[in-house]
């Protein structure tokens, strides 16, 4: 008779364990998603509600509204001109500079373990479906970082410069003094004065952003926003590494959004000059791209058309952002998603009588960084330096994923959680080349040009358009030298291939 009555008694045992274990594990929190937004030459005075009303960009006000924004967020700076490259190989590295550098040749040799050691990869390995769209200028293959991988750019769209050897041209007249000007392929030393029309960023026969059919910045948009749906439908939470090639030249946008700036309600920047002091022994002459977009001297009028391209781009990009965050919005996984906005790396655009972003000056070095999801102060700004790298030691912690020893940069979740936290950074490193270096420390910013023997100090505080260079005065001598040993150890520490001496 006992036997009758033990299996049922131990099926319904069982049968409670078996409910327990299914209940424990559907109280197991599910993964956050995270979106990665990456724009390209972005300022950090390029969104509106973070005061800079001139530009137009509803959307990326809806990101700073919904989370936390760090407002002193910099690039390292870069190993060429190509800024970009060295970046984003921070970025997928998380190494610092001159060791992301290394990285990047590993890569580039094929080091198994280097690829490995990647962004997307350490988040395929926490269970994450891992997608990329846009810009990449990384020499890691995609493919082998991602899981997914569509519509890769290159560093730029197609331009005049790289097409029919316009840039070898302006190469050779500066190495033979020939006319640097007349050398100059369509769409730079643009505008030479208000009748000049060789350029015109609505024209799609150009190619460029166009190429291909549709502008690139609606691309990603459509990559983005498909991507969304598929992984509503999926287990998994995803990574998904979104890079517009905006606002990146040629700055080409439809023309609704160049009306939205009229050139001349377009105010020229406080810093305004004509010419940089010594630009062509620093590797800022017209032999350097970005730099040859307007002519030498510079002009008001060059520099608020660019300016209009610029923001136009920009507005147009924030379209697509908006319509990117209504789709995972629609999808329900808003709740669930951490949203980080930033750019690789600022853009002159006029200011300091520079285009580019090869400069140690805040217009080229800083960049906006917005973050929103689940509990993320909302409408909080924090002034604390980071670097925008930091974003992705911070998308492991997010992923509970341990960051590994080789990452350089760090997770700023206790800055989001405590506002009154201090940097993990006493000071900012910067660097181009081996002709520029910065540190910034407190108030104060040294540049310092090794190969001029120049030295510039600015207090950013009361002179945050670095105007004033105070390097000079005899009362800030004592400033100048504790600020070069506080650059002296900071290359030391990244292994800065420049004699720390300087």
């Amino acid at each position: 008779m006992k036997s009758t009555f033990i299996l049922p008694w131990f099926v319904l045992l069982w049968a409670a364990f078996g409910c327990q274990s299914t209940a424990d594990d559907s109280m197991e929190p599910t993964k956050p998603n995270i979106l990665f937004l990456f724009a390209d030459d972005l300022s950090y005075e390029t969104i509106g509600a973070l005061g800079y009303e001139k530009v137009h960009t509803p959307h990326l006000d809806r990101l700073v509204n919904m989370g936390t924004t760090f407002t002193h967020t910099y690039n390292m700076g870069g190993w060429n001109g190509a800024i970009c490259v060295a970046s984003r190989s921070m970025l997928i590295s998380g190494r610092y500079l001159w060791e992301a550098q290394e990285m990047a040749n590993r890569w580039g040799q094929g080091d198994s373990t280097a690829l490995e050691q990647t962004w997307g990869r350490l988040m395929a390995q926490a269970g994450y479906d891992t997608y990329m769209s846009g810009k990449w200028h990384v020499r890691a293959p995609s493919s082998h970082v991602f899981d997914t991988v569509r519509h890769e750019r290159p560093g730029m769209p197609p331009d005049a410069w790289g097409k029919g050897g316009g840039g070898k041209g302006v190469s050779d007249a500066i190495k033979n003094g020939g006319d640097v000007a007349a050398a100059m392929p369509v769409g730079y030393n643009y505008p030479r004065s208000r009748e000049d029309k060789s350029w015109d960023p609505t024209d799609t026969t150009f190619g460029g952003f166009w190429s291909g059919g549709q502008h690139w910045s609606e691309v990603v948009r459509d990559d983005g926003m498909n991507f969304i749906h598929q992984a509503a439908e999926k287990e998994n939470p995803f990574f998904m590494y979104l890079a517009f090639n905006a606002a990146h030249d040629p700055r080409q946008a439809p023309q609704e959004f160049l009306d939205q700036y009229p050139v001349n309600d377009i105010p020229v920047p406080e810093n305004y000059l004509e010419v940089y002091p010594d630009y062509d022994k620093i590797g800022l002459g017209p032999g350097l791209r970005d730099e040859a977009l307007a002519p030498f001297p510079r002009t008001e009028y060059a520099v608020q058309k660019h300016r209009q391209e610029y923001f136009a781009l920009i507005t147009h990009m924030d379209e697509q952002i908006g319509q990117i965050l209504d789709a995972l919005e629609s999808s329900g996984q808003m709740e669930n998603t951490y949203i980080v906005f930033t750019g690789d790396h600022g853009l002159s655009v006029g200011h300091h009588g520079l285009l580019g972003k090869q400069s140690m000056y805040d217009h080229s070095m800083r960049v906006p960084f917005i973050v929103t999801g689940p509990g993320v102060p909302p409408g909080e700004q924090r002034d604390q330096a980071i670097y925008l790298q930091d974003v992705m030691p911070t998308s492991l912690e997010w992923a509970d994923v341990k960051i590994p020893d080789y990452v350089d940069f760090h997770s700023i979740t206790r800055l989001l959680q405590e506002p009154e936290a201090d940097s993990p950074y006493p000071e900012v490193y910067g660097a181009y080349m081996n002709i520029h270096r910065m540190v910034v420390s407190g108030d104060y910013k040294l540049i310092v040009y090794p190969t001029i023997n120049t030295v510039k100090l600015y207090n950013l505080a009361e002179d945050p358009q670095e105007i004033h260079n105070l390097a000079d005065l005899p009362e800030y001598g004592k400033k100048v030298e504790e600020m070069k040993g506080k650059l002296h150890q900071l290359m030391e520490d990244m292994d800065d291939p420049l004699d720390a001496s300087l």
